[in-house]
């Protein structure tokens, strides 16, 4: 009667050696990734650990008015395994980041300079959180749930974002529902937007059918 809690416990001592045996898995890009993140590579430095990618502003000159530069596992080798990662967000006067979610992870985003207004949408209740952040400021949006950053000041505002994954994943509603081939006929019924505004839509993103 023993045996059961016996293995279970077998089970996750096996499982707490095996989280030791090794200090890091710095990710080898040249093979692919699977769902616990890349493979280890063999031959590591010092510059596995270092990541430079976040010093320089992005290019906001688009439809959005913003740029997102990520330091996740594909860009940022070292964080892979550990469960973190960061990226920076570069907003234009009017830039916005739409709403979007990250179903792998949470996110932390800290001003840097500007002002940004900040919101997430429960996922129960539909409950809108919004905040206007200003430097130094900190938010933090729970893994999943819609969310948004918006330049609400009339200069160009620099945030940094952390996640509580190597890759925390990424679904813009916007670009789901307009940027690619969903038929508009099925957008018009899950939506309730008229098919005008579907196509309209759909012009400024680049979607078809």
């Amino acid at each position: 009667m023993y045996f059961p809690y016996s293995f279970l416990l077998l089970l996750l001592l096996l499982a707490a050696s095996d989280a030791l045996v090794q200090d890091f898995c710095v990710a080898d890009l040249k093979l692919p990734a699977g769902p616990a993140g890349y493979p280890c590579k063999k031959s590591v430095t010092e510059n596995d650990f270092y990541f430079n990618g976040l010093a320089a502003p992005g290019n906001t000159t688009n439809i959005i008015n913003a740029a997102v530069t990520p330091a996740f596992d594909g860009q940022f080798p070292g964080v892979n395994g550990l469960g973190v990662s960061l990226a920076r967000l570069d907003l234009g006067v009017g830039g916005v980041i739409p709403l979007h979610t990250h179903p792998a992870g949470s996110e932390i985003l800290v001003v840097i300079e500007g002002t940004i207004c900040v919101g997430f949408i429960s996922s129960f209740a539909n409950t809108i959180y919004f905040k206007t952040l200003y430097k130094g400021d900190v938010f933090v949006f729970p893994q999943g749930l819609l969310h948004f950053q918006i330049n609400s000041g009339k200069t160009p505002a620099l945030a940094f974002v952390s996640f509580s994954t190597q890759n925390p994943g990424l679904q813009i509603t916007d670009f789901a529902l307009f940027k690619n081939d969903f038929p508009t006929e099925l957008v018009a019924k899950t939506t309730f937007l008229d098919v005008a505004q579907i196509k309209k839509l759909k012009g400024v993103l680049g979607g078809t059918n």
